[in-house]
This record gives structure tokens, C-alpha cells and sequence, in this order.
């Protein structure tokens, strides 16, 4: 028989193992990344921070400025608040880490008025460096990953202009934070603002704002989630999380910015990349063998898809659904003449 004594020692003892376990798997949680335990190293040769000293035209610089872009005590600016102005930063090293996340401080803000101010700002991880283009200051038919941060409603102001509505299904609100990959063979759609190629995105409210705004972005396992912290609360928002991404090793990062005949100062403060660990089961490892030379998307068919249909106007909803009715109504005509013929034979069989 064991005394009280042994009876609450035990009693104690299980608590604490309740407690112990509790403890190891809310730290799994917090250490892990869909189930898989994460450790993150700051790469300091592919950050970009204060005071700047790796940034310059010398070969032993890590970053390289471009265009219209300049160095000062607060921030990289990509382009002042000025008309037809274009600029970019982007690393000399390039990157050949499996899995990072990059964390992304900036400050988008001038005088134009709201929905009068653009074009925005581009964070990249693509083969090409260093060549200025249309597509927020960098080259289009790019090869690789851009995230954007657009600022101006193209598509719907020319919408606007035809006389024509969104429908709730298809308006988006700008600012507005998208995603795409490009293989060096698409292009960018501008009038639509990157609508075919999105695979992703979510509205951010970034314009003009007194305290700090931060994007995040991360490929693990060749999953691409993309987050946002600009409410000033410290958290993070989810805006897209888009597996099967196929990113090669050895692309280069990057940030540009474009003005056109409306403007904003575009400004980077900082881009600090961290090296993560991911523990992978032997499957994992398996499947991820295989060498990665083109950028891709797995399931991007099915989104081009998704948005051809979305794209549809109202006159070509409407005749999709008259011409369906009457095709349903005709096969039941033809049903309903087939099953008369059917019966009257049938009957003159009894006679």
C-alpha cells in the first residue's frame, strides 16, 4: 500500500510531465515551420542595413547602386519624389542558399494625393542584376521572383475610363502587394497590373505612413509565403503562401523602384537575409533532389486559369449563361421527342 506521502509524490510527478510535454511541443511550434523545426542565421554578406558602408562602385562592395538611386544617413533611396525617375540596389553575391527569408524594411511616401502617387517598389531574386526596365525599375521578361509593392491602379483606371465596373469579385485595393515568377519568356502586364502572372497578393496600406512598414518574405521547401507588417502593431499579416515554387540557387537579390508622371519617394532602410535550417525527412530529401534550372510554379496553369475566367466581362457572363440555358433547354426537347416516339411505338406494340 503506498502512503499519502508516495501517493502526492506521484500526483506531482505526473503534473510536471504534463507540464514538461506542454513545454516541448509549444517550443515545436514555436521553432518550427509546417511541422518541420527551423533555425534561422542572419547572412550578413547578402543584408543590406546602417550605415551602408557595403554599398558602392568598387568590386569588394556587396551591393551596387543603379540609376537614379542615392545613399543617405536614414535610408537607400530608390527614387526621389520626382517624375520619370527609376533606381535599384542590388547584390553582388549571389545567393545559393536552399532555404532564407528575407525581411524587408521600407518607406513608401510624397505629396501626391491618395491613388495619385506611383508607380512602387520591387523586391527581387532573379538570374539578371543590374539592368534598368519598365517593371518598377527593373528589366520585364525577367528570370526569377518579384515581389511588388504596387501603388497605382492601372487597370482600373482604365477601366474607369471605358465606363466600366469592377465586379466585388474581381477589384482590388491599392496599394496592393503581389507575387510572380517569370521564366525570361513572360511578361509583365501593365494596363492589368501583373493580374495573369499573380499568383498571389493582398492589399497594404503603405502610403504616407508615420511608423515603420515591413514586408516579409520566405521559400522553404519550395513553398513562398509572402507576410506584411504595416499596421504598426509588431505582427505580422499573411498576404500569400503558394507552394510548389521552383527557385534556382545562385540568383541574385535586389530592390528597385519607378516613377513615372505621377511620384513618390521610394526608400529602403533595410534587407536583412537569414539562412534557414529546416529538418527534412529522407522523402523530403528525395523529392528535392532534383536540380532546378528554370524558375516555376507548379500549379501555375491552374491560376492562369482562375484568372482568365475572373477576367470575363458581364456581356460575356451573360451570353455563357443564355447559350448554356438554351442548350440545356434544347437537350431536353430532343429528350422529351424521343420518349413520345418511344411510348407511341411501344403502345402500337399491344394492338
Amino acid at each position: 500500500m503506498c502512503t499519502d506521502l508516495e501517493v502526492n509524490l506521484c500526483k506531482m510527478a505526473y503534473v510536471m510531465h504534463v507540464v514538461y510535454m506542454i513545454f516541448i511541443i509549444s517550443l515545436g511550434f514555436c521553432l518550427s515551420d509546417d511541422g518541420h523545426e527551423m533555425e534561422e542565421f542572419l547572412k550578413r554578406e547578402y543584408s543590406l542595413s546602417k550605415p551602408y558602408q557595403g554599398i558602392g562602385v568598387s568590386g569588394s562592395s556587396h551591393w551596387e547602386l543603379m540609376g537614379d538611386s542615392i545613399v543617405t544617413a536614414d535610408q537607400v533611396r530608390l527614387t526621389p519624389d520626382v517624375q520619370s525617375k527609376q533606381g535599384a540596389v542590388w547584390s553582388r553575391i549571389p545567393c545559393n542558399l536552399k532555404d532564407w527569408e528575407l525581411q524587408v524594411h521600407f518607406k513608401i511616401h510624397g505629396q501626391g494625393k491618395k491613388n495619385l502617387n506611383g508607380d512602387g517598389l520591387a523586391v527581387w531574386y532573379t538570374k539578371e542584376r543590374m539592368q534598368k526596365g519598365p517593371v518598377f525599375g527593373n528589366k520585364d521578361f525577367f528570370t526569377g521572383l518579384g515581389v511588388f509593392i504596387d501603388t497605382y491602379p492601372n487597370e482600373e483606371k482604365h477601366i474607369e475610363a471605358q465606363k466600366k465596373r469592377y465586379t466585388p469579385r474581381t477589384q482590388r485595393i491599392f496599394p496592393y502587394v503581389l507575387a510572380t515568377v517569370g521564366n525570361g519568356t513572360i511578361g509583365y502586364d501593365h494596363e492589368r497590373d501583373g493580374r495573369p502572372t499573380e499568383l498571389g497578393g493582398c492589399n497594404a496600406m503603405v502610403r504616407n505612413l508615420k511608423h515603420d512598414t515591413f514586408l516579409f518574405i520566405r521559400y522553404v521547401r519550395r513553398r513562398l509565403t509572402v507576410m506584411i507588417d504595416i499596421d504598426g502593431q509588431h505582427e505580422w499579416r499573411d498576404c500569400l503562401d503558394i507552394p510548389g515554387v521552383r527557385l534556382p540557387l545562385g540568383y541574385y537579390f535586389g530592390a528597385s523602384a519607378l516613377t513615372g508622371d505621377l511620384s513618390d519617394n521610394h526608400d529602403l532602410i533595410s534587407m536583412k537575409l537569414y539562412q534557414l535550417t529546416v529538418l527534412r525527412s529522407k522523402q523530403e530529401e528525395e523529392e528535392e533532389e532534383e536540380e532546378v534550372t528554370i524558375p516555376s510554379v507548379d500549379n501555375m496553369e491552374l491560376l492562369r486559369n482562375y484568372y482568365e475566367a475572373e477576367g470575363m466581362s458581364g456581356i460575356a457572363i451573360f451570353f455563357t449563361v443564355l447559350f448554356s440555358m438554351l442548350g440545356l433547354f434544347l437537350l431536353i426537347v430532343v429528350g422529351l421527342v424521343v420518349y413520345g416516339h418511344w411510348n407511341e411505338s411501344k403502345r402500337k406494340r399491344f394492338y
